[in-house]
């Protein structure tokens, strides 16, 4: 039995080519994204860009955990890694076509190193690992002054393509949208090669798939890499977004965000981690509108939903997980199957 064999076994419902339907509707969505920022205000520009952000670093850490079974605790880490490093070489005049994979490489070389433990210890012990990892960068970037700026910070050069400034968030969406669907196509081409498919056989049982001839150390490193490759380019697109970042930034609760991101919307599932990116951006600014909404009856409102906003968006979280533990694609799935969707059918 080859690594081959899988195929059929994790083959998901959508083809390898896409069908003259879906290729229109891809066109219909291309469009779509390439108009978004000429139809709608300064706002919701922002919000898109961190929305591809966060589906970019969401992506990389599925690839870890929900494709390989390799649980993180520190992926906010790396993406503090591909920040700091961007920021280093623009600083120093690099263009932002060479600092974004660059970044994403001095992450993956840290991700090598982090994952080599993964041989001998998983599940809870490995994430115990990755929580410490998280501890230690963080510590780092507070007291390295010299490349991190410590405390106060570092301020990111804006990025420049042929002398044009990408200075405001309509310019910067042009950059971190195509980004983000050139990594989502990458990875889903990634799903059907050799390697794609050793990942998900050492999620499913990894004595097995020693059994079977793959090598474990080789690709448990390998997804570490590639996960890690993702958050750095999410951190160095982070650091030309705003432009100024601290260490403060990239604590264990943006950890913790984008663990729920990936399980919200659904483990091993490229369009669950797009719809779980959506859920998690989306909810907490649905949440302050209901605040500024809520100020205009009663002023006392903004102060008793301030304190208790994190604890609505915990429970709608908690909840969500309880009664649909298969995330958001499952809810996609269920609804394409009762309304009949045919444009989606593979």
């Amino acid at each position: 039995m080859r690594i081959g064999d899988f195929r059929e076994s994790y083959a998901h419902d959508e083809s390898i080519w896409p069908t003259p339907v879906q290729r229109g509707w891809l066109c219909v969505l291309a469009t779509a994204l390439l108009l978004f920022p000429f139809g709608v205000n300064g706002y919701f520009v922002s919000l898109a860009c961190m929305l591809g952000i966060h589906v970019i670093a969401a992506t990389g850490l599925n690839i870890m955990t929900g494709y390989t079974g390799l649980i993180s605790i520190g992926h906010a880490a790396f993406m503090g890694v591909g920040c700091y490093t961007a920021a280093y070489f623009a600083q120093r005049g690099m263009p932002f076509f060479l600092t974004l994979p660059l970044a994403g490489g001095m992450a993956a070389l840290l991700g090598l190193l982090v994952g080599l433990p993964s041989l001998r210890i998983k599940g809870l012990y490995l994430a115990v690992a990755t929580l410490a990892t998280q501890f230690i960068l963080v510590y780092v970037f507070r007291e390295w002054d010299s490349v991190t700026g410590g405390v106060r910070g570092v301020n990111v050069p804006s990025a420049s393509l042929f002398g044009f400034e990408l200075l405001n968030d309509q310019r910067m969406y042009f950059l971190i949208v195509p980004v983000a669907a050139l990594l989502l196509v990458a990875a889903r081409n990634l799903f059907r090669t050799r390697v794609g498919r050793a990942f998900i056989a050492i999620r499913d049982k990894d004595i097995s798939a020693e059994v079977l001839g793959i090598n474990l150390l080789r690709y448990k490193l390998a997804a570490f890499a590639v996960g890690s490759f993702y958050a750095g380019v999410a951190g160095a697109l982070l650091g030309y977004f705003y432009r100024a970042m601290t260490p403060e930034y990239f604590t264990l609760t943006l950890s913790i965000f984008y663990l729920a991101v990936i399980i919200v919307g659904g483990l091993g599932s490229l369009l669950g981690t797009i719809l779980g990116a959506v859920f998690m951006t989306l909810v907490p600014e649905l949440l302050r509108a209901a605040m500024s909404v809520a100020t205009r009856w009663s002023p006392s409102a903004t102060e008793i939903l301030n304190s208790v906003q994190q604890v609505v968006f915990g429970l709608l979280i908690i909840g969500f997980l309880v009664f649909e533990p298969h995330g958001l694609l499952e809810v996609w799935r269920r609804v394409r199957r009762f309304f009949h969707l045919w444009p989606f059918r593979a």
